[in-house]
């Protein structure tokens, strides 16, 4: 047709990264629970907007946290 594989197109794209996003969250979340503690609904709330990037760095940052007030510092500093 035009070139172009499905995977592609932008709307493949989009839903790959979304996906990303998705696992990175995920993954972030159960280790500063792990790190941390319980995470509050606040937390885990903007955690949810965070970008990939932001996340990512967040994942690094994560290894250096001894408390939940390295965690807010962080959100505070980061988020």
């Amino acid at each position: 047709m035009l070139g172009i594989t499905f995977e592609e197109t932008r709307f493949y794209q989009d839903i790959e990264q979304r996906g990303q996003e998705k696992e990175a969250r995920s993954l972030i979340l159960r280790q500063l629970t792990r790190r941390v503690g319980e995470l509050s609904q606040e937390v885990r709330s903007q955690i949810e907007t965070l970008s990939l990037e932001q996340l990512e760095n967040l994942g690094e940052a994560l290894l250096d946290f001894n408390s939940m007030g390295d965690l807010h510092t962080w959100l505070d500093g980061n988020g």
